[in-house]
């Protein structure tokens, strides 16, 4: 493929990114940019260049080696739900954007520690950037056809225009705020995507060499294990393989906590701390996902490509050695997409730190106080735009100079030895008190010493000055001084041995100076509040320790300089309300200091926002006695607010009770209300008929058959009287427990055709018919009186409301293991959706009755219903049938 071709692919590419990012950051509370499966894809960062070429180059030569890297990641998993929600906590409630603001803060916001730690990110991203942009220039050369993978020149160089046109990306998505601790969607969901491209075209390639260029996985085995080589490929290698293998484990463990590119996309941008309980599986299986074919790739390449072949890019070479130049472009867009997304969140991570600990502490303090908040904000974009255009043509720069002599795999691994002496500085920091600024730093300084003597020196001596005596002879000429050999472990990698010995001392010089030197007492303010963060929550400002004389106004002033007017209003009232401050306060107390401090850090840094506090405050020095007791003093106050805490939850909870209580109470009386007006009015209505027919029965002159029809109605109203009576006392002793039941074993067959028979004559004078599927022998213990009353109570009713000749009713027995079951359903016009939640219960009557006036005192269905209660059963309403209404009741077979 042409040049321009493939320049138009990576054009047309980058067009889609900004696309996307715009959308996201448009939609930034959208449910597609804050999911867990959005966070963990883009924790996927972690795989770069690295991972989608060098591990084939790896694995090709070294077999299942290059597996170390990964595991690493996969173990520090489950330490994430734990350590990284620590972690996550305490960079959201100090408004940290960094890995180097969380070490600075955690030693007493300590301004040249926070400086050392970036420039050891520096030193260790600014390599690993020119791996991407190393694969980059040999990926383009090998897809366009082009001899060299460096041209002659420096601005024909198609790899700087690229580095040019991600630095844009950057600088225009990563800089739209001036508060770094935001969230930046527009990036975070277009490296999510990234991560589902790369996997899916690696993916592609594998199933493309396993199963279109060989037989199968099977079939690449065999014709592998014919090879030379093959011992070397699947063979451990010995103890100073085994020591390679632990030491690569270690490096790749701590590298998923502290690359800048992984804390920013695990830390910073997580806006959910329960997104990582899905992360911490769903992201070991992508990196199983992304390493299923990497032995296939390597192997198959080794097959079927000469050996004098970069063996990183077999993924790429094998589709173009089969002139399969659309799969090709599909797997360089791939690998194209593992280096935009580490560069785009390593150099945001990167300028953000560059400017908060070294550009503005140590050059701008003095501008930006003089500014007004535009200006400053703007000051602000530039200075971490600038960054990141001098980070990527610091990494260009490093690529021509170094990198074309070097691996990925060797790349990689400097990057992250360095990185690794953070670590006695991050996780003891994390875990133990006593450390020190002057501990961390030296510690850094020695590991960083180390590595320089045991890793660059050799590879600079080589390029600049090949057999220097110092790595031949060692340093001063003693043998257990040489680079790659210290104290005369031959047997390790020179990145092994660099490993240990830089870790050992690194980690030894922490724990001596630790034990031997004191923290001022905002380092130890800072320890007790990161060791044991969960005395403090919610409540930081609170445990924050600081003595001396500050003015509000002052504050305010220096507030408003960075971030404007309003914000600073609404954040003053806010915190105000939450510590139940009157805005009419002068002074200053230490929680406003912490609270501003916070402020400022989001925008400037750690190490800025504490240089501008003391401009406008008077800071008194405060003894350890002193230190010690406010510490105390806050333990106490966070025990006594969350008891405090409880005991509230616990009022409010019975004050919801009492509340709920008195709503039923207030419901209860107002259906005795309306069960009372029923009742008066069933008894007036019956009364007042026997009292106007007696009347009429006065009249001597009255016709016989005239006499007769009015005594009947006379007895008709009577028995009406008699059982709304009835019904009121049972439903009395039901509710009091007075009714002794007669418990027999019974079978209930004979007790439904009882209660078919007490109504067949209404059912047959009214056209309905009434059928039971019989089932012989279904014995239960139970009051038959009881049931009877219950089955003749649910037929009157489905004779009630089923229409006349056209109304059927059925009942179903059922036997189950422990219970018998009996269903009563008709065709008629059913129970409405509003009434069925409540039919069951006393002085509740259905409107819906034939639309006519209700009858009846609404006792019938929650006296069935707690007759079935007193022999243990459950009696409900099918709410889902909707042909009639369909009623179960169910009694345990033994009482």
């Amino acid at each position: 493929m042409s040049n321009y071709a493939v320049g138009l692919v990576i054009v047309l590419y980058l067009s889609m990114l900004f696309v996307i990012a715009y959308v996201a950051e448009k939609n930034k509370r959208s449910k597609w940019t804050n999911n867990p499966y959005v966070y963990t894809l883009s924790l996927a960062v972690y795989c770069t260049a690295w991972t989608y070429y060098g591990s084939v180059g790896i694995a090709s030569s070294s077999g299942i080696s290059f597996l170390a890297i990964y595991l690493g990641p996969v173990l520090a998993m489950p330490l994430w739900i734990v350590l990284m929600k620590k972690v996550i906590r305490i960079s959201k409630q100090h408004k940290i954007s960094s890995i180097a603001d969380f070490i600075s803060i955690r030693y007493g916001n300590n301004r040249q520690l926070g400086a050392l730690v970036t420039l050891t990110c520096l030193f260790a991203i600014i390599p690993y950037i020119s791996l991407q942009l190393k694969a980059v220039s040999e990926t383009f050369s090998l897809i366009s056809a082009k001899g060299s993978y460096q041209s002659t020149g420096f601005f024909d160089d198609s790899t700087f225009y690229i580095a040019l046109l991600i630095a844009i990306f950057v600088a225009f998505y990563g800089t739209l705020s001036t508060d770094t601790s935001e969230h930046r969607k527009g990036i975070v969901a277009t490296v999510a995507l990234e991560s589902i491209l790369k996997l899916c075209f690696f993916l592609a390639i594998g199933v493309y060499v396993a199963f279109y260029l060989f037989d199968g996985t099977t079939d690449i085995y065999q014709q592998a294990s014919l090879r030379e080589n093959f011992d070397q490929l699947t063979t451990f290698g010995g103890l100073g393989n085994g020591f390679n293998w632990l030491f690569t484990i270690c490096l790749s463990f701590f590298a998923i906590f502290l690359l800048p590119r992984q804390f920013h996309v695990a830390v910073v941008e997580n806006d959910n701390e329960n997104h990582l309980r899905k992360a911490i599986w769903l992201f070991p299986l992508y990196l199983l996902l992304f390493n299923v074919f990497v032995i296939s790739i390597a192997w198959a390449g080794n097959i079927r490509l000469d050996a004098t072949v970069n063996h990183d890019y077999y993924s790429l070479l094998l589709p173009l050695q089969q002139n399969d130049y659309g799969l090709a472009v599909m797997v360089f867009i791939g690998g194209f997409t593992t280096v935009i997304s580490m560069i785009v969140v390593s150099t945001l991570a990167l300028s953000t730190m560059v400017s908060n600990n070294i550009v503005i502490p140590y050059g701008f303090i003095k501008t930006l106080v003089e500014g007004n908040p535009e200006e400053n904000a703007k000051r602000i974009k530039n200075i971490r735009r600038i960054s990141i255009f001098l980070l990527i043509i610091a990494a260009y720069f490093f690529y021509i100079r170094f990198s074309v002599q070097l691996s990925l795999y060797s790349i990689g691994l400097i990057s992250f030895l360095i990185i690794a002496q953070l670590a006695p500085s991050f996780f003891l920091g994390l875990t133990w008190r006593r450390g020190t600024a002057r501990a961390a730093e030296t510690g850094m300084l020695v590991g960083l010493a180390i590595v320089f003597y045991t890793i660059f020196l050799p590879v600079i001596s080589n390029i600049a000055r090949p057999n220097v005596d110092v790595l031949t002879e060692g340093l001063f000429g003693y043998a257990w001084f040489k680079p790659a050999q210290t104290f005369g472990f031959d047997y390790l990698s020179p990145e092994s041995n660099a490993f240990l010995w830089s870790m050992a001392f690194n980690t030894l010089s922490f724990v001596a100076f630790s034990l031997n030197t004191k923290g001022n007492y905002r380092e130890r303010n800072y320890a007790e509040m990161f060791v044991n963060h969960e005395n403090y929550g919610n409540l930081q400002e609170g445990g924050f320790i600081w003595k001396g004389e500050a003015y509000v106004a002052d504050i305010k002033r220096l507030l408003n300089r960075f971030l404007g007017e309003q914000r600073t209003n609404r954040a003053l009232q806010l915190f105000n309300r939450k510590y139940n401050i009157s805005e009419t306060e002068e002074r200053a107390d230490a929680r406003l200091i912490n609270f501003s401090e916070k402020l400022l850090t989001g925008s400037i840094g750690s190490a800025s926002a504490k240089i501008l506090l003391a401009s406008v405050s008077k800071e008194t020095p405060i003894s350890l006695v002193e230190v010690l007791h406010i510490l105390e003093e806050s333990k106490e106050t966070k025990a006594n607010n969350k008891l405090l805490q409880e005991k509230s939850n616990e009022l409010a909870a019975m004050a919801q009770q009492l509340k709920s209580a008195n709503e039923e109470l207030r419901i209860q009386d107002k259906l005795k209300d309306e069960f009372l007006d029923t009742v008066a009015h069933e008894l007036k209505t019956p009364v007042t008929s026997i009292k106007a027919a007696s009347e009429v029965l006065e009249d001597a002159d009255m016709p016989a058959e005239l006499r007769i029809k009015f005594l009947e109605n006379i007895n008709k109203d009577s028995d009406r009287l008699d059982t709304l009576i009835r019904n009121i006392l049972d439903l009395e002793k039901l509710s009091g427990n007075r009714t002794e039941l007669e418990m027999e074993e019974q079978d209930m067959s004979d007790t439904i055709r009882k209660a078919i028979h007490g109504v067949e004559q209404i059912a047959s004078k009214k056209g309905v018919s009434i059928k039971f599927s019989k089932k012989q022998n279904v014995f239960a213990t139970y009051d038959e009186d009881r049931i009877l009353q219950v089955l003749t109570n649910l037929l009157s009713n489905s004779l009630k409301f089923t229409e006349p000749q056209k109304g059927k009713i059925k009942i179903l027995l059922e036997e189950l293991e422990a219970e018998v079951s009996v269903i009563v359903k008709d065709n008629g016009r059913g129970i409405p959706d509003e009434d069925k939640a409540y039919i069951f219960d006393k002085f509740y009557q259905s409107k819906n009755q034939n639309i006519k006036k209700p009858q009846g005192s609404g006792l019938g269905l929650a006296i069935c219903k707690k007759i079935v209660e007193s022999h243990a059963g459950t009696i409900s309403v099918d709410k889902d049938y909707k042909k009639g209404a369909l009623i179960r009741f169910s009694i345990p077979k033994e009482q």
